[in-house]
């Protein structure tokens, strides 16, 4: 049985309603508590960043309430999972909003699919890239357990990460170039997809997290 307490930062930019019980769903016994407030979210023994919207308005609120040097601190020492944008916002740098400077937990940038994005027939994709993709496991990880490997999450995302460590790159993806979905580094990781809406995979996804300890 999970216990203590799992902390989802609320900084007004995700859909903080589905993750929420996605996770109370599946945490075994801990409470799961969203807050705008750096300190409550501090006292809590794991941590989800969420995010949707633009990455500009994203790392303002984040940089605003103080929750940049909440997650700097955190993943010394207790499990933090970033998800959608919420990993963009680790990178060094995204193309988005013509530049924005992120956390840089993870070395390397976000960019934009294009306009003209193909897929290996010269197919034309949309963008955003938004619905079902099969995610390839780079590496044996506690969040990967009970997941087969080339399981199916849903995406939805007009940027993507190019990470600059392949050994930091926990999954890895295809939508006309290929792409980092899940990144990794000690206490931390990150995915693209978001598993609160990806079904039974997902939600195994954050079961995993509930019951991991950090570390790999």
């Amino acid at each position: 049985m999970a216990t203590g307490r799992i902390g989802i930062i609320d900084y007004g930019m995700g859909n903080l309603h589905s993750a929420a019980k996605a996770l109370e769903h599946v945490a075994g016994g801990a409470e799961v508590i969203v807050s705008s407030d750096p300190d409550v979210i501090r006292a809590t023994d794991r941590i989800l960043l969420p995010g949707v919207g633009a990455i500009r308005d994203c790392m303002g609120e984040i940089r605003r309430l103080g929750f940049d040097q909440l997650v700097r601190e955190s993943v010394k020492e207790k499990p933090v999972l970033a998800i959608c944008v919420g990993i963009q916002a680790l990178m060094d740098f995204s193309e988005e909003n013509e530049g924005v400077d992120c956390l840089g937990l993870f070395p390397g940038k976000v960019r934009f699919f294009g306009h003209s994005l193909t897929d290996e027939s010269g197919e034309k994709l949309k963008v955003p890239h938004m619905g079902w993709n099969r995610v390839k496991q780079s590496i044996r990880h506690p969040l990967w357990q009970d997941i087969p490997d080339n399981a199916r999450f849903y995406f939805v995302h007009s940027y993507y990460v190019e990470a600059e460590r392949a050994e930091q790159v926990a999954g890895e993806c295809t939508y006309g170039v290929p792409f980092a979905a899940a990144l990794y580094s000690k206490n931390l990781f990150a995915v693209q997809f978001h598993p609160e809406k990806s079904q039974k995979a997902g939600l195994q996804l954050l079961k995993n997290f509930v019951y991991w300890d950090g570390e790999s």
